[in-house]
């Protein structure tokens, strides 16, 4: 659980700020959204791949730069 403490004569929209950043550090919202709707393994594993397939394919294209 994300926790910030509002300090003393701290503006609220700077507490905020500071509560999203970690918020977002902590990647909550990418796990919801993540566990959002079921996807079989096998559907799991073929975003993998090629989530692989165009990683490598950029960093191949970054070292002939």
């Amino acid at each position: 659980m994300v926790q910030v403490t509002v300090r003393n004569n701290e503006p609220l929209e700077k507490a905020l700020r500071r509560f999203k950043k970690k918020f977002e550090k902590a990647g909550i919202l990418k796990d919801v959204k993540k566990n959002a709707h079921y996807t079989k393994p096998s559907t799991e594993r073929r975003l993998k791949r090629a989530k692989a397939s165009k990683r490598n394919a950029r960093n191949a294209r970054m070292q002939r730069r």
